[in-house]
């Protein structure tokens, strides 16, 4: 998701039967559902242990409304800061990433699509970065299993 529409989840927009993130007017003034991780599940549990939600997921220290998307911006680079990662890139890498490892995953393109909330299929094409060892490692067609018929 983008980091506006991260910032701007309410407690409410996380179904945890159906482990999805509500991503309400988005960009596009468009409504969809992102898978949730469980492994984000059980992260935002303990979060709320600490901290007992309100209405937003992440609040403002007076709670009355999302956090600033600067704020989220510094907080993405502190973390990278502690976890030591020297690579360049802001926060909206991780979006990139995202829509890498799904695609090397083997997930569809049209799924990646609407994951993004992108109308064009162009746009969501500017988002895979294919790593080297996906490409090195791509067989030819003409030396798949069964071969191609030739007319």
């Amino acid at each position: 998701m983008r980091v506006s529409e991260a910032i701007a989840l309410k407690v409410s927009d996380i179904d945890a039967d159906r482990m999805t993130m509500r991503i309400e007017q988005g960009k596009g003034a468009k409504d969809r559902y992102v898978p949730l991780a469980a492994r984000l599940l059980q992260a935002l549990r303990a979060y709320w242990k600490t901290t007992p939600p309100g209405v937003w997921l992440f609040a403002n220290r007076q709670g009355t409304r999302p956090i600033d998307i600067t704020v989220a911006q510094k907080i993405y680079m502190l973390a990278k800061l502690r976890a030591g990662i020297v690579k360049q890139g802001g926060i909206h890498a991780l979006r990139h990433a995202f829509a890498t490892h799904l695609l090397e995953a083997g997930v569809d393109l049209h799924t990646v699509q609407r994951l993004l909330g992108h109308r064009q299929i162009s746009t969501t094409m500017r988002y895979f970065h294919l790593s080297q060892g996906r490409l090195v490692g791509t067989r030819s067609p003409l030396d798949l299993p069964k071969p191609l018929s030739l007319p």
